[in-house]
């Protein structure tokens, strides 16, 4: 009996553990506690009274339950709002839209593999809307053996298997990030999106617009940036 008694602890310990890190990671996110401050750049910095989203909303979710648990989806609380208003207005203006953010930092920032940035909470990582070939509005699959939608590669006309990316909706929740943020009192900084695509996004009316308004990167990232676009806020830091 004490051996079984043993085992059994050896084999709950790292469940036990898990869930008391994702008890503090939650905890870490509660809206109310100490303000945001971030430090640094995204490259070089730090994040304190990070923040999260909630996992899913009306028309968006998270791209992990694991990533949201692990704490990989927190940001400076203005880029919170910003987000949240974002999809609110969408979700009146264009209700049949769906939306996946992905990662964006750890609570307390710093370096954040295997990203290069993504260090004081400023940076968020968004999957590109998608459709399915005959139109249907649908979103971008995000499972383990695809690294939660990172793997998925795109070709030139924006088409990977079973789904093509809706640009005008990308346009659209660009357009809208960027009138939240004015609203916040921060900005955009730069979208990082996949060079060969831009022009596919700057043929769809929503796009051009988000595409004149807003500073794109002009070569191509060290990741392709196909499946997602990686939105830089320009929010005041130490």
């Amino acid at each position: 009996m004490t051996l079984r008694r043993a085992l059994l602890a050896v084999c709950l310990a790292p469940l036990s553990l898990a869930m008391a890190f994702a008890t503090y990671i939650a905890w870490l996110g509660l809206v109310g506690g100490r303000a945001s401050i971030c430090y640094g750049t995204v490259v070089n910095g730090h994040l304190e009274g990070g923040r999260r989203l909630p996992y899913a909303g009306d028309n968006y979710r998270a791209y992990s339950l694991l990533g949201f648990l692990l704490g990989r989806t927190f940001v400076h609380e203005t880029v919170r709002e910003t987000m949240l208003d974002a999809y609110a207005e969408l979700n009146k203006s264009h209700p049949d839209l769906r939306f996946v953010y992905a990662e964006s930092a750890w609570p307390w920032g710093g370096r954040f593999a295997p990203h290069k940035s993504h260090a004081n909470g400023t940076a968020v990582d968004f999957h590109v809307p998608v459709r399915t070939l005959d139109g249907q509005v649908s979103e971008l699959p995000t499972w383990a053996f695809n690294q939660f939608g990172y793997a998925v590669e795109f070709d030139n006309t924006g088409r990977a298997g079973a789904h093509r990316i809706d640009f005008e909706a990308m346009g659209r929740h660009l357009l809208a990030l960027d009138r939240a943020a004015r609203a916040h009192g921060i900005s955009i900084r730069r979208v990082i999106f996949d060079v060969g695509l831009q022009p596919k996004l700057a043929a769809s009316p929503a796009g051009a617009q988000a595409m004149k308004r807003l500073a794109f990167n002009q070569q191509q990232a060290w990741v392709r940036h196909d499946e997602h676009y990686h939105v830089d806020f320009a929010v005041p830091c130490r």
